[in-house]
């Protein structure tokens, strides 16, 4: 099954993206099954614990407080809510919670500790469990651990180029650090992006070269297509087409063939075929549930209806990677040291993030 490769450049993988669509297809789906059960496919569910008033100006995002848009805000969840929302995703056919807090990165103190009480909870219903909370320190991660974290997610989002032309309010480099804190615990790494924000195929090829090029290889890449949300500096990107998100997870694939492929966002927009494409191609993992944390997603009867026409089954939990134990808060080895770490505010000007701000005062 020959070795994963850690040195990929942006022409080896521009090369496999531009290939034949035919002779594409064909490498990728024989890379999958060489790693994979073509028939499997793993299901998670998001959950948006914390909803919008985020100080963020990532130019995708409908939760960024400074632009209008029609996104209801919510305080933190309680654990009990979170509970009631797992076993029911749990019920149909979920075998992982991830969790997403619209926040800049992860601060100590009760928060925290209900987010840490969230993923205890999960964690015994023998469910994977994920949080998105933003940056991390090590010693946050390592609490996470302990909690019975399986999963943390932290996306690249683009390539490191393309990634000032969305964000000014954090650096990539705060990313890589984030996923390397991660990295000392026993918590699996997900990280992907997002296509469709006006990036060229470049962009894309960088990005998949940031994310192969760690060692090891996230365990999960989510393949996001852009959901142009009213308000959102990008509202007027047209949608990707079906056949760049084929070759998307198709090249995502054959770069890292061990990973999960996750189609995320933008299934909406996609024919049942065009999803059949993208599973041939070696995508393996999917969202369910109608909503993913804001934008609109496919429902889960629709999503069972398809897998029974695809002949597609649910992965069970932890077949990748053993189930975390859980250690009670009172059994702690790691405290909150009350850190205020300093994540860069490169704060470059992007004109259209300023001209969505602007256009937010007027509206609201």
């Amino acid at each position: 099954m020959g070795e994963t490769r850690h040195n990929w450049t942006k022409e080896d993988i521009l090369a496999i993206y531009n290939k034949p669509l035919m002779e594409l297809l064909y490498e990728a789906a024989t890379v999958h099954r060489q790693h994979h059960d073509p028939n499997t496919v793993q299901v998670s569910t998001l959950l948006s614990i914390k909803t919008g008033g985020c100080p963020e100006d990532c130019g995708y995002c409908p939760q960024a407080a400074r632009y209008h848009t029609a996104i209801e805000g919510n305080d933190l969840m309680s654990v009990q809510q979170v509970k009631a929302q797992a076993l029911r995703a749990k019920s149909s056919g979920s075998s992982r919670v991830c969790m997403g807090a619209a926040w800049r990165n992860v601060k100590d103190g009760p928060e925290f500790d209900q987010v840490l009480e969230m993923v205890r909870t999960i964690n015994k219903l023998d469910m994977e469990v994920c949080c998105t909370l933003g940056m991390l320190t090590e010693n946050q991660a390592r609490r996470l651990a302990e909690a019975g974290l399986y999963a943390y997610n932290h996306n690249l989002d683009s390539s490191e180029d393309y990634y000032k032309e969305v964000i000014s309010t954090r650096g990539f480099e705060d990313r890589l650090k984030t996923i390397d804190n991660v990295r000392k615990t026993n918590v699996t790494v997900c990280s992907g992006g997002i296509i469709g924000m006006g990036e060229k195929v470049e962009d894309r090829a960088g990005m998949l070269v940031a994310l192969s090029t760690l060692n090891p290889q996230p365990e999960s890449v989510p393949i996001n297509a852009l959901v142009a949300v009213k308000g959102t500096p990008l509202e007027d990107q047209e949608p990707v087409s079906i056949w760049e998100m084929v070759r998307m997870v198709a090249t995502t694939r054959i770069v890292m063939p061990e990973t999960q492929v996750r189609l995320s966002a933008g299934r909406t927009q996609m024919t049942r075929e065009g999803q059949a494409m993208c599973f041939f191609a070696g995508a393996n993992s999917i969202f369910a549930g109608d909503k993913l944390l804001t934008t609109p997603n496919p429902d889960v009867n629709e999503d069972m209806e398809m897998f029974n026409e695809l002949g597609l089954n649910p992965q069970k939990p932890f077949l990748k990677h053993v189930h975390p134990q859980t250690v009670e808060a009172e059994d702690s080895q790691y405290q909150a040291l009350g850190e205020n770490p300093r994540w860069s505010r490169p704060e470059h000007t992007i004109e259209r993030n300023e001209v969505a701000k602007q256009k937010a005062k007027t509206t609201k």
